[in-house]
């Protein structure tokens, strides 16, 4: 899988992509992550890419011509399954969009900043538009690493225990249920005795019915979906 991000502020995303499971997947050649930088584009040897917007208000606005040019820029080398720009109003990510994407093979994100995007550029180029939450960002950086975080994580090869994901919460709307280590006894807090048992079965039902519970207590607007 490729992913092509546009972002003005490429330094942001440095960091997430270069540890742990993310980095596992790239030196896997599992999955290739791309930073452009959006001045790259810029309408004039200033750099510009924002500019006052149309009717007055407070706020820049990142201008259509950059914007264009990069995606159609990127474009010429591959077909894209999607571009995604990351924006408070989009749809609320969750488990099963995270299902989806691992599916693709070529995504661009666009990490918005300022003000936003020119509505022309979500008109005319987005496919999907997608929030990590219902609040505000100083731009949309850190949203698309959680992003691709989430949709890196699942793909085949990336985890050693391929399962691991396929027990995490959400993916069957259900939260995970409580897990334990050793020791057995850690001053007098015991771990349940069905987990010491030895006896999968019993072991699979006991955490189906935790995940219930845990669900039940904290999201129970899953369990509609789940039944």
């Amino acid at each position: 899988m490729r992913i092509d991000i546009i972002t003005v502020l490429p330094e942001l995303l440095e960091s997430p992509f270069s540890h742990s499971i993310m980095k596992r997947a790239r030196d896997k050649g599992l999955l290739q992550v791309e930073v452009h930088h959006l001045r790259q584009w810029a309408v004039n040897e200033y750099g510009q890419v924002d500019d006052y917007q149309y009717g007055g208000g407070a706020g820049m606005v990142m201008m259509c011509e950059p914007l264009a040019n990069a995606i159609e820029s990127l474009s010429k080398d591959r077909k894209y399954d999607e571009i995604i720009f990351m924006t408070p109003d989009g749809e609320r990510f969750n488990q099963s969009i995270a299902n989806q994407l691992s599916l693709k093979e070529n995504i661009i994100i666009i990490c918005g900043h300022y003000k936003g995007i020119d509505e022309r550029i979500r008109e005319h180029f987005v496919t999907r538009e997608i929030s990590i939450g219902d609040y505000v960002l100083s731009g949309g950086e850190l949203a698309a690493a959680i992003v691709v975080d989430a949709i890196g994580r699942l793909l085949p090869g990336v985890l050693n225990d391929e399962t691991s994901a396929l027990m995490d919460s959400f993916q069957d709307n259900l939260l995970a249920p409580p897990v334990y280590t050793r020791p057995a006894d850690f001053r007098g807090w015991k771990v349940p005795d069905i987990l010491l048992s030895g006896d999968p079965k019993k072991v699979d039902d006991w955490r189906y019915e935790q995940s219930l519970q845990r669900t039940r207590e904290r999201r129970p607007d899953l369990l509609d979906k789940h039944e």
